[in-house]
């Protein structure tokens, strides 16, 4: 069954077959970010939180692009006030810029389908996700010196833990634009697929990962989440004793099963 959330102006939700589908929704402006997609992108995020029924998120673009920062003739033009239809732009708060962290943290398994030009901001985002992939056509940039900003939204702290110190310090310092095939080579992205092909791709990978055993893919996005907070020692305790309940779980005998009988898995999420 396909459902949506909210009555949104600048993203769209729908959820079907355990798959959730944001999609920032400003295609004229190649999905430039404002105040109001801020807030509704955090709202969205916190809902699908906790939403059992969903098990993978991707986050995309409508039309060309993916997101290319903020929309800064939006940020310094008459629309700053309100948008085309008078509605008045809202102030974000603080909690609004905690996107990418949701994004990082949030049970369900969060892929970056980057379609387009995803640049500030928009790269802050795909960065917290679990996964990132490609259209061949879409470009990566930090952008935020060339407009006199230090950045937001964790750049810092998640290119350093994906990329290294080193390749994180050069791509928000020099600020330079690169493609899917560089994001490929040094491991910002992990797939690239052509334009034409690009959406039934991201469609079959999140379906194959929703289709997978759900309390071990929750399982294991809980275990790189504490990853990041505790030391080795206590992150193989709470991994042993996450691995004890599984093997007890009735989809993992199921797995099993299916594993040495030769079949599809049917799983009830036990």
């Amino acid at each position: 069954m396909e459902t949506t959330m909210g009555d949104y102006r600048t993203i769209r939700y729908e959820a079907a077959g355990g798959v959730g589908t944001l999609t920032l929704n400003r295609p004229e402006r190649l999905n430039g970010m404002t105040n109001s997609m801020l807030h509704e992108s955090h709202e969205c995020l916190l809902g699908v939180a906790r939403d059992p029924s969903v098990r993978v998120l991707v986050l995309t673009g409508a039309g060309r692009g993916f997101c290319p920062g903020a929309d800064l003739e939006h940020y310094t033009g008459d629309t700053a006030a309100g948008d085309a239809a008078g509605v008045a732009e809202i102030t974000p708060t603080d909690q609004d810029f905690r996107v990418p962290v949701v994004l990082h943290e949030m049970p369900q398994v969060t892929i970056a389908a980057v379609n387009g030009a995803c640049a500030g901001a928009g790269l802050g985002w795909a960065a917290g996700c679990d996964l990132r992939v490609a259209a061949r056509s879409a470009n990566f940039s930090t952008a935020f010196l060339n407009v006199g900003v230090a950045g937001d939204m964790g750049g810092p702290w998640s290119l350093t833990r994906l990329l290294g110190a080193a390749k994180a310090r050069e791509l928000y310092f020099l600020g330079e634009k690169f493609s899917a095939e560089e994001a490929l080579g040094f491991g910002f992205v992990s797939r690239v697929w052509d334009d034409d092909a690009f959406r039934d791709q991201v469609d079959a990978l999140a379906t194959w990962l929703a289709g997978a055993a759900p309390l071990a893919l929750a399982g294991m996005k809980a275990n790189f989440s504490a990853a990041e907070r505790v030391g080795y020692g206590d992150f193989i305790a709470l991994e042993t004793e996450r691995h004890h309940r599984l093997i007890a779980s009735e989809d993992c005998k199921e797995a099993f099963a299916a594993f040495v009988e030769k079949r599809a898995p049917r799983y009830v999420g036990r």
